[in-house]
């Protein structure tokens, strides 16, 4: 199997203040996102402690037996808040469900922005003690190292470097806690998350717990993403593809199943899909539009492109 190198970002050298390592991580991390889509990213703010925590409650949350997992599971909300059980979501080209059960956490506004109205609450779990708070501080923490990245992004694009910062308050990311079961038996089709592309602007992903992760290259290969301790990986999404008009690779990858003689483990895995406000126009900028790229995307705000994606994966009924 071809070897891809994902670039690995020091997040610090950007937020320091030192003129020449700041260029050189916009440079690093624009580059990384031209050619293969994935950077992973060391001192990006969550301690080893704070990691271990995090998926101690997830791990207990997904132990707790089904009905009472299933009570947190909340029609209507197309799996955007709660629980969502096992085989209900699958890739927005796949017939056969990913091997997944998954929570998701979203935003908590909390000053009197009026789009508060417009985000369902979180669902609050009593049977993992501090689940809430846990999920709660590792969100605002990979808020604010995202908003950082899209920092970054920005002046590597030539854009102001708070481009994005209006769009991205209080936005409508989702913190996404996943399990994937035991296999017991030929799971046929069916991997543990078929290939696909995020919709998001990025997503940030604290080592998964066991590997499976593989992203697919530009010869057309699959390629393992395994990201080395206090590394997070962060890829780019299809909100930010379209929004560079394809200069920046939305890289589509996919979680597969682990050889037969490891179809007795779990894994769990905790991406933080970092989306802007519904408002954001996703127009693509003019400084991306060139000769040897032409304008490939209509406009669209986030908010509707989300809704289409909610529909092609199964999560949204169409009106």
């Amino acid at each position: 199997m071809s070897k891809t190198v994902v670039p690995c970002v020091d997040l610090q050298d950007f937020i320091s203040g030192d003129a020449e390592k700041r260029a050189n991580f916009i440079a690093t991390l624009g580059a990384a996102y031209e050619e293969v889509g994935f950077v992973s990213v060391i001192n990006h703010g969550l301690s080893d402690e704070e990691i271990d925590r995090l998926y101690t409650k997830v791990t207990d949350f997904f132990n707790l037996d089904s009905e009472t997992k299933r009570s947190y599971e909340i029609d209507g909300l197309a799996g955007q808040r709660g629980y969502t059980s096992f085989g209900k979501e699958s890739a927005k080209q796949s017939n056969v469900p990913d091997l997944k059960e998954f929570l998701q956490f979203g935003q908590t506004v909390e000053n009197d922005d009026p789009i508060k109205s417009r985000y369902p609450d979180n669902v609050s779990v009593s049977e993992v003690p501090e689940f809430d708070e846990t999920l709660l501080s590792t969100y605002r923490k990979f808020e604010e190292s995202g908003a950082h990245l899209l920092r970054a992004i920005a002046l590597y694009l030539g854009l102001d470097e708070e481009y994005f910062s209006p769009k991205i308050t209080n936005g409508n990311s989702i913190l996404r806690c996943i399990h994937y079961p035991p296999i017991t038996s030929d799971p046929s089709s069916a991997i543990r998350a078929e290939q696909h592309e995020d919709i998001n602007l990025i997503t940030l992903l604290v080592g998964a717990s066991a590997d499976g992760l593989e992203l697919l290259n530009k010869q057309n290969e699959w390629v393992p993403v395994n990201a080395g301790p206090g590394e997070i990986v962060v890829n780019v999404g299809d909100m930010l593809q379209r929004l560079t008009n394809n200069k920046l690779r939305s890289t589509t990858h996919r979680v597969v199943n682990p050889p037969k003689e490891k179809w007795h483990t779990h894994r769990y895995s905790i991406p933080f899909f970092l989306h802007p406000r519904a408002e954001m126009d996703l127009d693509c900028l003019e400084s991306c539009i060139t000769e040897d790229r032409p304008l490939a995307y209509e406009p669209i705000t986030a908010g509707a492109y989300l809704e289409e994606r909610l529909i092609e994966i199964g999560l949204l009924k169409k009106a």
